[in-house]
């Protein structure tokens, strides 16, 4: 995510004790005995029960989830996430491409700047440079807080497994097997550099979640695991 726009600010699934989520898309049933079931929340054919906001679309093709334009979010419209893991599984169309996996949205989003600024995006460009951006912009953190502990993006058109786990207020981040990103709540950040980034301060330990499309020439595709 690197497109430029400044609005003032506003008020504002690892295995756990009630499982996995799994984006791919997966999200677990809370049971009563604790057990850990991976639910899909893709079906691999429509987008049902997701709903997009902002500028552009996204559609699913041969199975695969994709974006058209933007910026805009994809959203999944029937319950928050929290303690859970979220896999979920894309590539890029080009060698490189631009979007996002957005956790801890505090509230529906009603337009595409309000999860950039109040919830937290794990971002996926493996080559921020190319936008005068830096590592803390690099594919698995979470987009202008943390820094790599590795660098284990794979270019387009190769498949990524991402992981991302929400442990109360702690998000850790696994890139194709690798721990990419540990963040807890309270940890320091690097100053804000650009106005299109997030702004500082807690996020909930419960938020919606949902994709970017982040523009015409930024296509990332994501499917349905078996």
């Amino acid at each position: 995510m690197h497109s430029k726009r400044f609005i003032p600010g506003i008020l504002f699934v690892i295995l756990l004790s009630y499982g996995f989520t799994e984006i791919t898309f997966d999200k677990p049933a809370q049971k009563q005995d604790n057990s850990n079931e991976w639910r899909q929340l893709f079906n691999g054919k429509d987008l049902t029960g997701w709903k997009h906001v902002g500028p552009g679309s996204i559609s699913v093709e041969n199975g695969l989830i994709r974006g058209h334009g933007g910026m805009g979010l994809l959203y999944w419209t029937s319950e928050k996430f929290g303690n859970c893991t979220i896999r979920v599984v894309f590539k890029m169309r080009d060698k490189n491409s631009n979007s996002g996996v957005f956790i801890r949205i505090p509230i529906e989003p009603y337009e595409e700047w309000m999860p950039v600024y109040y919830g937290y995006e794990v971002q996926i460009d493996n080559m921020p440079e190319l936008s005068d951006e830096d590592d803390y912009h690099y594919t698995g953190m979470l987009y202008s807080l943390t820094k790599p502990l590795a660098k284990t993006g794979k270019p387009g058109p190769e498949w990524n497994t991402m992981e991302i786990t929400l442990d109360g207020s702690r998000t850790i981040v696994y890139l194709n097997g690798t721990k990419v990103t540990d963040f807890k709540e309270g940890d320091p950040v690097p100053e804000r550099k650009f106005d299109f980034e997030p702004y500082h301060g807690p996020r909930p330990d419960f938020g919606y979640i949902g994709l970017q499309n982040h523009g015409e020439n930024d296509v990332v595709f994501f499917k349905k695991l078996p």
